[in-house]
Parts: structure tokens; C-alpha cells; sequence
């Protein structure tokens, strides 16, 4: 098995990948801290609707996954017709992850933030298939994400149905 040796450069582009996908989520923070305590709690909700506490922790675990996967990837993208492909979906669905909150608590648009969700299901699902491909646990790495968001697009129609 061929490892490559943790140079300062490696590690730096990792941390930089990392940021990245935290800053995605950092995007809709702007949006989510207003209306957590003031518009949300207004909304009829299912009973398995979680506590708000567990939403950052898990939020933050995710992204960093993210952002390992990606690196790993991105790193294979001279070599890897696959790389290219799966880095092409990793943006598109980091940018619909991106833009859900503000629709969905900064418009309070819950319909449209459905659709959003789904779209960013499937770009997930699309790139885990390619990431895959270039080494299975880069794939495993976005199976808690495609989990997580799974059950977040479920609570997203919960929510819209509800209210």
C-alpha cells in the first residue's frame, strides 16, 4: 500500500478543506441563530423532531467528514478520471447545502426548502457513487451525511406539512 508523508503542505491543504465545508455550514448559522429562537419554536413539529442543541455538534462532525473526503479526492484528481467527477458533484451539493438555510430559516420558505433537500440528496448520493469509485472509504466517509440529511429531508416535509 502506497501512504504518502504528512508534509506541511499536505496537512495544510486537509485543514483547508476542512474550512471549507465548516464555512458552508457557517453560512447558514447567519440564518439559523435568528430564527431559532424566535420563529422556529413557533412551528408545529413531529414527534421526533430533536432537540435543537444536537443540530451544531452533528452539523460540525459532518462537514468535517466532508471536507477529509474531499481532500482525499481532490488529491487524487492527476490520477483519477473519477476525481474530477466526484469534486464536480462535492461543489454542487456543498453549495446546496449552503443555501438551504437561508431558505429554509432565513425565507421561511419550507416548500422550497424541500426541494432544495432533495437536490442535495441526490448530489450527495451522486457523490458518494464517484468518490467510491476512487476508493471505497472515501464514500464511506459521506454515509453519515447522506444519513443525516436523509432524516433531515424528512423533517423538512414533517415541518412544511405541519404548518
Amino acid at each position: 500500500m502506497n501512504h504518502r508523508t504528512w508534509t506541511f503542505s499536505r496537512v495544510r491543504n486537509l485543514l483547508v478543506f476542512i474550512a471549507v465545508a465548516q464555512a458552508a455550514g457557517l453560512i447558514g448559522t447567519f440564518f439559523t441563530f435568528d430564527a431559532i429562537p424566535t420563529w422556529y419554536p413557533t412551528l408545529a413539529k413531529p414527534w421526533f423532531s430533536p432537540p435543537n442543541w444536537i443540530f451544531g455538534p452533528v452539523w460540525t462532525t459532518l462537514y468535517t467528514l466532508m471536507g477529509i473526503a474531499a481532500f482525499f479526492v481532490w488529491e487524487k484528481r492527476f490520477q483519477k478520471t473519477h476525481a474530477s467527477r466526484g469534486m464536480n458533484w462535492y461543489w454542487a451539493q456543498l453549495f446546496l447545502n449552503a443555501i438551504w438555510s437561508p431558505i429554509f430559516f432565513g425565507a421561511k420558505q419550507l416548500g422550497w426548502a424541500l426541494i432544495v433537500i432533495a437536490l442535495l440528496w441526490v448530489a450527495i448520493l451522486f457523490t458518494i457513487r464517484e468518490f467510491w469509485k476512487i476508493r471505497p472509504r472515501y464514500g464511506v466517509l459521506l454515509l453519515p451525511y447522506l444519513a443525516w440529511v436523509s432524516f433531515a429531508s424528512v423533517l423538512n416535509y414533517q415541518l412544511w406539512m405541519l404548518n
